[in-house]
């Protein structure tokens, strides 16, 4: 949803960012303002768990922490992936060692999951200009066709269903299937 209207000037990153956060999270993309959808239950199962999944595993040996709806602001653009996996190295720390409130890059690896109102090219857009600026690796999740599309660096784009392995970053030592996840939605 486009919450600027075409008799309003086009903002700058820089306006976006004194905004008030809105919720869902409105995102900055070619000079628009777009309101992400309320996740529904699908959504937020698959969210949760595949951030403590991915958490499990990373955490413990320090080697990316996933986090859960973080604002990435890169190259004119800030966006809010469903989950931004960020390697340990590239956390941003004070002086004091605590993490700041600012994500000033992007995702090591990020990951959408599609909700029914979502546009599936505008989503898929996005993870494309993440692979452009540096993302390792992205997802692109439709619970409604239990698929997983994977965006690769210089935009190779593979469909994963049913038993077969999920790609992860590099040094995550982690085995998932598209059948992993989907089961979760399974009670």
């Amino acid at each position: 949803m486009i919450v600027a209207t075409k008799s309003q000037i086009q903002p700058t990153l820089e306006d976006f960012l004194t905004l008030k956060e809105t919720k869902p999270a409105s995102e900055f993309i070619n000079g628009k303002i777009y309101q992400k959808p309320m996740p529904q239950c699908q959504h937020s199962l698959i969210q949760g768990k595949l951030c403590e999944t991915i958490n499990k595993v990373a955490e413990a040996n320090k080697t990316a922490y996933a986090f859960p709806e973080l604002r990435c602001t890169f190259n004119d653009r800030s966006i809010v992936p469903d989950i931004a996996v960020v390697r340990w190295a590239r956390i941003p720390l004070d002086e004091k060692g605590k993490i700041t409130n600012r994500f000033l890059t992007y995702p090591d690896w990020a990951i959408e999951i599609l909700s029914p109102e979502q546009n599936f090219t505008q989503v898929l857009a996005k993870l494309l200009h993440c692979s452009q600026q540096g993302t390792e690796l992205s997802w692109l999740i439709n619970p409604d066709d239990e698929a997983i599309l994977a965006v690769f660096p210089e935009q190779k784009i593979e469909l994963y269903q049913g038993n077969i392995n999920l790609p992860v970053l590099n040094g995550i030592e982690l085995i998932l299937t598209p059948e992993n996840i989907f089961n979760w939605l399974k009670f």
